[in-house]
């Protein structure tokens, strides 16, 4: 497409927001605050030295944000659980503390009233299944504490799902992660795709009846990265309902950045543009197609970001890149938010219902 005016993108931009608020997939500010300044609320309001503050979540017209309630997974054991909760419980904490800026919200309904009083519509997403310790009784509980999404594993394998960075050990999904992927579609929550294996990926799709997401990845065609999504899986979100929230990380969106980090560092890493990452997007756009993408920043869950993404006030220039290229207001609506709140719709009715529990066993 033929780059249009500045002017011209930038009314696109402001139409694109008119019609669909931003929701991101993916941010570590609980995990940020509880490494850095003890897991407090107060102070927020910014600026701070992360990626993520009050101020700035306003200046990048934030409109919906999934905060991972995420944990390290170096070990299992039921001490993950305690964890996760104590992150689920920071997110309810902050929306205490700064009612006027966070409402909880749990379906697309809550996007809607959050963006009619001017606030950000707080979302949990648990971010690996051994937050679980293998219980679907946990499973049930975090879905009502209001989580929205489980990532089936982080960068190790769970005990039923392989991670892209791990060795193979359960062929993707065992049977047991099989019937995790069925209670998770039951209980209306999203099946996160995010850092596991290709061949994870496809078995979920084979099995899931919902919607699936990726809430912070990138392409593989652009980038070979493992924890980037191949085709042969984009392709697949058209049949599925699902969508690929593009992840900003450096090592995700550029192959000289990625040698970089996979090296020694001595050097200094290389600049990686802003256009980058709207290269990933359009390649998702191209190959998965425009109803299945959004974005998944990662902010505060890494330590540099690309030129001219410093933070989340950076949303409406990626779009004004978009804009530039050509996008048009309605498929810039789309990417922004459009496209996981049609997925939240398809969801929201199991995610509301009743949570009894089913023959797996705990």
């Amino acid at each position: 497409m033929a780059r249009i005016s500045e002017t011209r993108a930038l009314e696109a931009v402001e139409r694109a927001l008119e019609l669909a608020p931003i929701i991101d997939g993916h941010n570590d500010w609980a995990w940020e605050t509880r490494l850095t300044r003890g897991g407090t609320v107060e102070g927020l309001e910014g600026p701070l030295a992360g990626d993520t503050d009050v101020l700035r979540l306003r200046r990048g017209r934030v409109g919906g944000q999934f905060w991972s309630v995420f944990v390290e997974d170096e070990s299992r054991g039921s001490d993950h659980v305690a964890q996760t909760l104590e992150q689920i419980d920071w997110v309810h904490r902050v929306a205490e503390a700064y009612p006027e800026d966070f409402l909880l919200a749990r379906s697309a309904a809550d996007v809607e009233t959050a963006r009619a009083t001017g606030r950000v519509a707080s979302f949990l997403g648990a971010e690996g299944a051994h937050s679980l310790d293998d219980s679907p009784a946990v499973l049930r509980m975090l879905a009502a504490l209001g989580v929205r999404y489980l990532t089936l594993t982080h960068n190790r394998n769970s005990a039923w799902a392989d991670s892209a960075t791990d060795e193979r050990r359960h062929g993707g999904l065992s049977e047991r992660g099989r019937e995790m992927v069925r209670e998770l579609n039951r209980l209306g929550v999203l099946v996160d795709l995010s850092h596991v294996s290709p061949e994870t990926m496809h078995a979920a799709l084979d099995i899931t009846d919902s919607p699936v997401i990726f809430s912070h990845s990138s392409c593989r065609a652009l980038t070979d990265h493992p924890r980037n999504v191949p085709d042969d899986v984009l392709v697949r979100l058209a049949g599925n309902g699902g969508v690929i929230m593009i992840a900003f990380v450096p090592q995700f969106v550029d192959h000289e950045y990625r040698h970089w980090f996979d090296g020694d560092r001595l050097d200094a890493p290389p600049v990686v543009p802003m256009s980058r990452v709207a290269d990933h997007i359009e390649h998702a756009r191209e190959t998965a197609g425009v109803r299945h993408i959004g974005l998944g920043g990662d902010f505060d869950g890494t330590d540099e970001f690309p030129e001219g993404l410093s933070g989340v006030d950076c949303y409406p220039d990626l779009l004004a890149e978009l804009a530039r290229r050509g996008w048009s207001a309605a498929d810039l609506a789309a990417l922004a938010g459009g496209n996981v709140l049609r997925v939240l719709r398809a969801t929201d009715a199991r995610f509301a219902g009743a949570r009894t529990p089913t023959a797996l066993p705990r």
